[in-house]
């Protein structure tokens, strides 16, 4: 597939420490003619890395992933913005079917499925089949921005892409506990400034339920040991944030 070269279309990246998957994910995007690295305090090379392979670099960009891809996206250079993260790479369907979407747009933005990899296997079964994001947008859209699970402020008008985005979201077994250590405690962060508080059930039926609805009624259970594997550390997920949440409710 012949892919495009110098698209109109600006391709916004956030990272904090990305120095393993940066390279990758630039190349990915070298059709773009306008691409963003916002970064939010990397103390490894991802910074010297996107430089070198061409990309301008916003440094120290905000606190949050959406802040990073507002502050990229407030100086983009075209109409059009692709967000993408650090540890997805651009599809090369999808990078030849940006130039006929953006010469005649049929909608006010487009949703992208991101294929999602586990321990160098694709999920092409449960949730983790179906993970559809709204990632092609104009350049005054923002994200709204919260500590965990940021998404693009609500759009009625959203079509779908045929080209996909490749996620490999986790390194490793240990990277993956160690996300969900981080994430759990920034969702429980957001939780407490909205005036959440943890419930009884938040911390024993939330969790369990958790993990039957993906291990059973999104099919994780057809992925054999791993999608057991992504069930309970999913249910372990949410009891840590509501645990997390509770805990400050204590403290405060």
């Amino acid at each position: 597939m012949n892919v495009p070269s110098r698209v109109p279309v600006t391709v916004v990246i956030p990272t904090r420490n990305e120095a393993e998957n940066i390279a990758d994910c630039l190349a990915s995007a070298a059709f773009a003619d306008d691409v963003i690295v916002a970064d939010g305090g990397s103390t490894d090379d991802t910074v010297a890395l996107a430089r070198a392979a061409g990309a301008t670099v916003l440094e120290r960009t905000g606190p949050t992933i959406a802040a990073q891809r507002n502050a990229a996206i407030a100086v983009a250079r075209n109409r059009w913005v692709l967000a993408v993260d650090a540890d997805e790479r651009i599809t090369p369907e999808l990078a030849a079917e940006l130039p006929g979407v953006l010469a005649a747009p049929l909608h006010a933005a487009y949703r992208v499925r991101c294929r999602n990899f586990y321990l160098g296997v694709e999920q092409t079964r449960g949730g983790w089949s179906r993970d559809w994001h709204v990632r092609l947008f104009p350049r005054e859209r923002r994200f709204v921005e919260r500590r965990l699970h940021e998404g693009l402020e609500p759009i009625e008008d959203v079509g779908e892409l045929q080209g996909t985005l490749i996620h490999h979201p986790y390194r490793s077994l240990a990277h993956h506990i160690e996300k969900i250590h981080r994430y759990a405690q920034w969702g429980a962060d957001d939780l407490f400034e909205r005036g959440r508080r943890a419930r009884w059930s938040d911390l024993a039926i939330r969790p369990a339920w958790r993990f039957v609805q993906s291990y059973v009624f999104e099919g994780a259970i057809r992925n054999g040991r791993r999608g057991l594997v992504q069930s309970l550390l999913g249910g372990y997920s949410g009891f840590l944030k509501y645990a997390h949440l509770w805990a400050k409710e204590e403290e405060s």
